[in-house]
């Protein structure tokens, strides 16, 4: 049976990271048991390594479904880019591409094989026969709160997912999602028809992720303000309706941003294509409706703008976690007005259902309390999911903001005295309304006979919704749950009206700016000018190869190169993102490019201050043929000692003959190997030409220029037995 220990080694030489995050580990080995599980993770947290690891332990195919094309690219590129043999069947492929698709998974030739949810109902059951013809050994159902009409993205075709503990009672099923309450994580659950599922929630804190609201008057001027500081970012807007996106990206273009519309009501094609250009940093800046975002795995989003009030917290929280995947520091900002919950309420009603309509609402409401807060934000957010928090959190605008605070006894005794003489039975605005004796219509004739009537009118109306959502913080009101909340006064309140109580309300708040040791660890001090060379460096070869940035490196590894400066091979195996396939095929160019950076800078390297892998020889990697455990480099260069070729390790160990190479490679920049056991010497001379002509250690420069007499692999083991040397 597969262990953990393989499910690490796949993580270190598939993916590149030493250690498992959250709950991924133990997701892991639930899965490897064979059991059902629910896992909770939060956006970024690595949800697609508590499936990807065991299909790659697993005997025969992992079947991943997913509910949007996108998606299941961006996850399809990044497998290959790992060496992984994945695929996708979805309706942007002929049906030959599809039979083609189809064949290879009844050779084995498939370890993952990613499916829309309707797929399953297509021609009958002619797909559930295809699946039942080959060897299925495990469903992941990513998203998995599609299945739950009380969630906020509930899709119908979900539903006919329970068929496959039916069909396939032997199969477990992992169904994963970032957003889940309790009330959707038991729907999850019941209509999958999961068999005593072990559920593991993550931490749903994103430390990386400033939140931030702000009145939405005047947030036009605001929002220019906010993307002035992120000209070089990527970042999503988010707008309620389709011509709110197109009006605001224009706005946006004219004060020079390179910002373009996203919605429903574009033609396929046009959406297409603007999605493509964002996730290959074509254009910084989509403003869409909430059709954007679910199918996109951009790790480098620097910030989500939220320009209309979400309808609940779970979608907000789902839309926010688009930023900072990579883990680096980023921004999440609402700007909020009252007015756009009053119009979300007609949106939530549902006809011929109370009982959805009561939740629905309820959900509005919660996501107003939580822009309405005077108290830690990522407390209230953490709180929704049944997690507990310290009250702050450092990285809020409510912790970062220093408050002026006033003798408001007066002023707060103006309030609730209102909202005793309207017996309770109003909210906030028409509250506020009341007091600065507003001449709207919708102000009763006999409030306007009120005493208190018009008690407040030297206030604002913005004041006063400040002070307003004070009061409620603090215990001197409190709202009802009711459709239209109403104000009610609590005991703290009476005590106030009776003059035994006094009141300090905020007046004003300045928000600081995010000290550097309130940053995520990944903030770390980097070579910026190095940064850049890397990132145009892996803008080339994802152009090159049909795919984006992200999926060659992400931000995240290419800050780590530009920090710790690695000068080997054997060094660039210690950064994060490098896995066996990303170090022979990019290893070299980005490392030519730091090597070349730090000569003309006159840097040495900083790899002492990379942390010690945790993958050391105390760790039972890989077992061998003899029982014992070896590190999987060993176990290739023992096969090698013993008169093996490559092509024939290759075989035996069930790898690409790239990555024998690879490893074959780092022994001989260790010096453990020459690179003449691997390369004629007529061709190590060629190689040794070009080098000097050249002046470039980069692998596919001197391909370029040596042609077809020389393959990569000739080049690895010459370039590793220079660097060696060094």
């Amino acid at each position: 049976m597969s262990t953990i220990w393989q499910a690490q080694q796949i993580l270190k030489h598939k993916f590149g990271y030493d250690n498992f995050r959250l709950e991924q580990q133990n997701a892991i080995q639930c899965t490897l048991d064979k059991r059902d599980s629910v896992v909770l993770m939060p956006t970024g947290g690595g949800k697609s390594i508590c499936f990807q690891v065991p299909a790659l332990l697993f005997e025969g195919l992992t079947v991943v479904i997913s509910p949007l094309i996108s998606l299941m690219k961006d996850q399809v590129d990044s497998l290959r880019s790992n060496g992984i043999n994945a695929a996708y069947l979805n309706s942007s492929l002929s049906a030959n591409e599809q039979n083609q698709i189809m064949q290879l998974a009844r050779n084995n030739q498939l370890k993952l094989l990613y499916v829309a949810p309707e797929r399953l109902l297509q021609q009958g059951d002619a797909f559930i026969n295809f699946l039942k013809e080959i060897k299925v050994s495990f469903f992941a159902i990513d998203e998995a709160h599609c299945i739950s009409s009380w969630g906020h993205d509930f899709r119908p075709e979900y539903l006919q997912l329970a068929r496959l503990k039916h069909l396939f009672p032997g199969v477990p099923v992992a169904a994963l999602t970032a957003t889940a309450d309790k009330l959707v994580r038991k729907d999850i659950i019941d209509k999958l028809e999961l068999r005593s599922p072990e559920v593991f929630i993550s931490s749903f804190n994103r430390p990386n992720i400033n939140y931030y609201v702000e009145a939405k008057k005047n947030y036009f001027e605001k929002l220019v303000a906010f993307l002035s500081k992120h000209k070089n970012d990527s970042g999503i807007i988010y707008c309620l309706s389709r011509a709110g996106t197109e009006s605001l990206a224009s706005d946006l273009r004219k004060d020079g941003f390179d910002a373009l519309a996203y919605h429903a009501g574009l033609e396929k094609g046009e959406r297409e294509k603007t999605q493509e250009r964002f996730i290959r940093d074509e254009v910084k800046i989509i403003v869409a409706t909430i059709a954007f975002g679910m199918g996109i795995d951009k790790p480098n989003v620097r910030f989500v703008v939220h320009a209309d009030i979400p309808k609940n917290i779970e979608g907000y929280y789902q839309e926010t976690g688009r930023a900072g995947r990579d883990g680096l520091h980023s921004e999440a900002v609402l700007y909020y007005s009252a007015g756009d919950v009053i119009k979300l309420k007609s949106f939530v009603l549902i006809t011929d259902n109370a009982e959805q309509t009561k939740i629905l609402t309820r959900k509005l409401d919660q996501m107003a309390k939580y822009a309405q807060l005077t108290t830690c934000r990522r407390k209230y957010l953490l709180n929704y999911f049944d997690e507990p928090a310290p009250d702050t959190c450092g990285s809020c605008d409510v912790c970062l903001s220093k408050y002026e605070l006033v003798d408001a006894t007066v002023i707060a005794q103006k309030a609730l005295s209102a909202v005793v003489r309207l017996k309770e039975n109003f909210g906030i605005n028409y509250t506020i309304d009341f007091l600065r004796g507003s001449k709207s219509e919708k102000i009763r004739e006999e409030h306007k006979q009120i005493k208190t009537y018009g008690a407040g009118a030297d206030i604002s109306k913005e004041e006063w919704a400040v002070y307003m959502r004070d009061l409620i913080a603090k215990g001197f009101l409190a709202q009802t749950e009711d459709e239209y909340p109403k104000l009610k006064l609590t005991e703290r309140g009476k005590d106030v009206l009776m003059g035994k109580a006094e009141v300090q309300l905020a007046k004003s708040r300045v928000v600081e700016e995010t000290k550097p040791a309130q940053r995520t660890k990944a903030e770390m001090v980097y070579e910026k000018e190095l940064f850049e060379l890397l990132r145009s460096l892996r803008k080339t070869i994802a152009d090159s190869e049909g795919v984006p940035p992200y999926v060659i490196l992400s931000d995240a590894t290419l800050i780590e190169l530009s920090a710790y400066l690695p000068q080997s091979l054997t060094d660039i195996r210690k950064i994060s993102g490098f896995g066996d396939v990303k170090v022979s095929r990019y290893g070299g160019d980005f490392l030519d490019v730091v090597i070349k950076y730090c000569k003309r800078k006159d840097i040495g390297t900083r790899m002492e201050l990379k942390q010690p892998k945790r993958e050391k020889k105390s760790t039972r990697p890989v077992m061998a043929e003899d029982g014992s455990y070896k590190n999987t480099y060993q176990i290739t260069l023992d096969l090698h000692r013993q008169g093996l070729t490559i092509a024939e390790i290759a075989k035996q160990r069930k790898m690409s003959a790239t990555t024998i190479a690879g490893h074959l490679a780092m022994f001989v920049e260790t010096g453990d190997l020459r690179a003449d056991e691997f390369v004629t010497k007529e061709k190590i001379n060629y190689i040794r030409n070009l080098i000097d002509e050249h002046g470039s250690l980069s692998l596919k420069a001197i391909k370029e220029h040596g042609g077809d007499s020389i393959t990569y692999d000739d080049i690895k083991f010459v370039v590793s037995e220079i660097r060696g040397v060094k």
